[in-house]
């Protein structure tokens, strides 16, 4: 499905929604906004494969990057234990996006988050491994379906949610998910509610993230201080939640081990998180659950 300039839409990959004539959203409970977080586990490969597309940034030295390779690494090793701990203290479910290599080559990981009562959904093959238009359709099924047989393998059951590693898709990535049984993506930045993708075979919805709180949008690329970030939660949520009041919002939260697991950041995650579940009509949420409740509910409305 190619992009195409025309007047209104670009593309038919989802008709455009304005959130003012939409019919009145609530969640279960009568909640006005439900929260989801998810935390990446990707991989960082010390010498990407040659040809594969990866943002500019990952890599800054000469390959292979130790200082990069193991500063990800932390993640996987400390990182994750504290945001973990912080999601449970507050009551909060885990949506973690795993790619190929953390599922094959960290057993632990996968159990321990199942443990966590996480739900676990397909991030691609690897950090350094990104999809693009460069891909064939073949390749790019491969790729998909890698992904989905891996986390199969190590979890016992498929995914059925998708972030692509870095947002990163081609023109055919919906239709290819549709088409492979995932039902929700979270690559598409553009709204404060769940809404349906448009796709020649399965059932899609996209659960939008808010982007701008992407731990490493905010904090790795747009250098704000860990207070500041703090403050952008809390002042997003309040928007939000007030705004709810007229029409249900979700706030998915994208965070990254490696930068918020850090032990001088992780307190501020920590206050950022109970100031929004303490207030009365939050619904702590995984993914699958938001838009299960959202396709019986509110889908065709």
């Amino acid at each position: 499905m190619p992009a195409e300039r025309r007047y209104g839409m670009d593309h038919d990959h989802y008709d455009w929604s304005p959130l003012i004539n939409r019919k009145t959203l609530r969640w279960p409970h009568d909640a006005r906004i439900a929260l989801c977080v998810i935390v990446n586990l990707e991989h960082l490969e010390w010498s990407p494969p040659a040809g594969n597309v990866q943002v500019d940034s990952l890599h800054d030295r000469p390959l292979p990057d130790y200082r990069n390779y193991s500063h990800r690494d932390y993640g996987h090793r400390v990182g994750i234990f504290r945001v973990l701990d912080v999601l449970e203290k507050h009551g909060i479910k885990p949506t973690v996006a795993m790619d190929v290599l953390t599922a094959e080559n960290y057993p632990y990981l996968v159990q321990h988050c199942l443990g966590r009562d996480s739900e676990i959904i397909g991030h691609g093959v690897a950090l350094t491994r990104m999809i693009s238009s460069k891909m064939s359709i073949e390749e790019e099924k491969e790729y998909i379906g890698r992904s989905i047989r891996a986390l199969t393998k190590a979890t016992g059951s498929a995914p059925l949610g998708w972030l692509g590693p870095e947002y990163g898709e081609s023109n055919r990535t919906p239709q290819i998910l549709g088409e492979a049984g995932i039902q929700y993506v979270c690559d598409w930045a553009n709204d404060e509610q769940p809404y349906p993708m448009k796709t020649a075979k399965g059932d899609l919805y996209a659960l939008p993230i808010m982007l701008d709180l992407d731990d490493n949008f905010a904090l790795w690329e747009r250098q704000y201080r860990i207070d500041e970030y703090a403050d952008l939660l809390k002042e997003a949520f309040d928007v939000m939640y007030r705004d709810a009041g007229e029409n249900g919002r979700v706030l998915v939260l994208n965070l990254h081990p490696w930068i918020i697991g850090q032990p001088f950041r992780i307190g501020f995650l920590d206050e950022a998180l109970g100031y929004m579940v303490r207030k009365k009509g939050v619904w702590a949420a995984s993914g699958q659950e938001i838009i299960d409740w959202y396709r019986k509910n509110q889908a065709g409305t």
